[in-house]
């Protein structure tokens, strides 16, 4: 194709597609569409009212928002001249979006709604580089002025505009180096930092994805659910304009099961945590069916496994195994696929370990989660599965033309191509800490090859613990085989300078408040549930069987339920569900000393 720049793609794609649908939203309670046509014009005034803001090429531009088209808009009508897109996560304080305006110099920022208005009206008055607001919803009451304005009115300034000329000049000047974003690591430790991709790393990203994925072509059906702020979403939308697909865009994250009944996606990104939430669903009204339809669910499952595995290993499907299936499937598995809309080709999947349990089932059900694995400093993927020959439980093989290698002296995985970032923005001390001058990037996980050639990460380097017998746990080992148990909705394993493995776990209420009135225990509160001394017991025993294969000093010991979750909010976890583990032990110090207090666990 020879594209310089990313702009080129999505100009040939609003060429080609015209009146076709590109975009879909629900603001309100109906589905609102925008055509290929209609997304070009208010891309071109964007970019024009951008010019007219006086924002020159790679300078910066802030989105502060949830997922919306606008958002998209935004973006790419930042590109188009050559700025520099600089997303915010919509959940972020206005402490944390303050530090990237600063660091990144952002003179326009677009936002969302009431919350993300309301933090930036607390930096603006004393800002030095802030010099205009732009906000998407005309429902939010905004203090109107030169410097404030709704979208709407941005996209008139681009209309009354005459800069056409030199939007078409800009973009002519568009080089592969170009910076086309700048992605702040939410980080679970030290302040983020700016990762720059540029535009090579995009249109390499979509090559690639072109040679490994199962055909995505101008009839699939996209929908946006993770933060567009995060690399993952961000880069995966730029590659479903590229294929002429249709995106639909989910603002609010919990109203996921509505819209992907309403959208019934044939290909969507999603991290573990959204499988999880299924399974246990799944899982949790199984616990109270009948025994015969318990029997007929795990018998369908198991002759999905066998079918399934057998094909995805490209084996011999006996007559007998065809029927069997089929039987399963229209019984039992067609209404596990009908939970994600019923059509999905795959699931592109990233972002945290997920429980090789949980992958299984899904795929015995018919749907395959494209497991992978990568970072934001390799532009999202550098591994995932191919269609046939994976193995569950791996990250597939490096994408074509991405080397990775293990670093034989500490099992660091070390990644060179065209996706890795440029570096970190202004910080070239932290660069040189983690590129090498050959461009190996040191990416902080460790892992190994298996004998087909697939990747399995073992752990985060900076998150091993090392108990005070000097034994090496790998937490999120711990973590994703026993947070698989549909009873248990979150957790966080303590064990660094310790003697032995301890955990708080959040239950699954929804899961436990069903077995507690299964069971007629009474409670007044989530509180006096898990102090229940039979609750207590119950959570020990699925926890011991849960990890009865791993080593004893591997084992959790001691553990305390708590009544609530850990929440972006209160700082525990990050916007894309990593654990602070520094915040968590320091918030929760006297419960987790309590569990070390006396030597029994030993």
């Amino acid at each position: 194709m020879g594209y310089t720049h990313y702009s080129q793609v999505f100009w040939d794609q609003v060429k080609k597609y015209g009146d076709r649908v590109a975009m879909r939203y629900k603001p309100k309670d109906s589905w609102e569409e925008f055509t290929w046509k209609q997304f070009g014009d208010m891309v071109h005034n964007t970019s024009k009212a951008l010019i007219e803001c006086g924002i020159g090429e790679q300078e910066t531009v802030g989105i502060f928002s949830q997922n919306m088209p606008q958002w998209s808009i935004a973006d790419i009508g930042s590109l188009c001249i050559r700025a520099i897109p600089v997303p915010i996560y919509a959940t972020n304080t206005a402490k944390q979006a303050e530090y990237i305006i600063n660091h990144a110099e952002i003179k326009v920022i677009f936002v969302g709604d009431a919350e993300q208005y309301s933090k930036v009206m607390q930096i603006l008055p004393e800002n030095k580089f802030l010099q205009k607001v732009v906000v998407f919803k005309e429902s939010v009451p905004i203090q109107k002025s030169d410097k404030i304005m709704y979208f709407s009115d941005f996209l008139k300034i681009g209309e009354q505009s005459n800069k056409d000329d030199e939007v078409k000049e800009r973009m002519s000047r568009g080089k592969l180096d170009d910076l086309l974003t700048l992605i702040y690591t939410s980080g679970t430790t030290g302040e983020p930092k700016g990762v720059m991709l540029t535009h090579s790393n995009a249109l390499f990203q979509k090559e690639q994805h072109d040679l490994r994925l199962i055909d995505p072509n101008e009839n699939d059906v996209s929908l946006a659910f993770l933060p567009l702020s995060h690399v993952f979403e961000r880069i995966w939308t730029y590659y479903v304009f590229a294929k002429g697909m249709t995106n639909n865009y989910l603002e609010d994250p919990a109203k996921i099961v509505e819209f992907i009944q309403e959208v019934k996606p044939t290909i969507m990104c999603a991290v573990p945590r959204f499988y999880e939430k299924i399974y246990a669903t799944v899982f949790n009204r199984l616990e109270s069916a009948p025994p015969a339809k318990q029997k007929l669910f795990k018998w369908a499952v198991k002759v999905g496994a066998q079918h399934n595995n057998k094909k995805k290993d490209q084996l011999f499907i006996s007559p007998i195994l065809r029927l069997k299936y089929k039987i399963a499937d229209a019984l039992v598995l067609k209404k596990i696929r009908d939970v994600v809309g019923g059509r999905i080709k795959f699931f592109p999947c990233a972002g945290a370990p997920l429980s090789q349990e949980i992958e299984e089932f899904f795929y015995a059900c018919g749907i395959f989660i494209c497991y992978g694995y990568g970072l934001t400093e390799t532009t999202a993927t550098v591994t995932c599965h191919e269609q046939y020959n994976f193995k569950f439980g791996a990250v597939g093989k490096p994408l074509p033309n991405v080397e990775v290698k293990i670093d034989p002296n500490n099992g660091e995985i070390l990644v060179r191509g065209g996706n890795v970032m440029k570096g970190y923005y202004k910080k070239p001390e932290a660069t040189a800490e983690v590129l090498s001058p050959d461009g190996w990037f040191r990416t902080g996980d460790a892992g190994y090859f298996e004998e087909n050639g697939e990747l399995r990460i073992t752990e985060r380097i900076k998150d091993l613990m090392k108990t005070s017998g000097g034994k090496y746990i790998a937490p999120q080992m711990i973590e994703s085989t026993i947070g698989a148990d549909h009873f248990i909705e979150q957790i966080a394993v303590i064990g660094d300078q310790r003697k032995y493995v301890t955990a708080l776990v959040v239950p699954s209420f929804l899961a436990l408040e069903e077995y507690a009135k299964t069971h007629n225990i009474s409670y007044t509160s989530k509180g006096d549930l898990i102090s229940k001394p039979e609750i207590v017991e119950f959570y020990r025993q699925r926890i011991e069987e849960a990890q009865k294969e791993f080593a004893r000093f591997e084992k959790i010991k001691k553990f305390t339920l708590l009544p609530q979750e850990f929440t972006v909010e209160s700082g525990e976890i990050t916007p894309t569900l990593k654990l602070k583990r520094k915040v968590i032990a320091e918030k929760y110090k006297d419960i987790i000393e309590a569990m070390y207090r006396d030597d029994k666990g030993e």
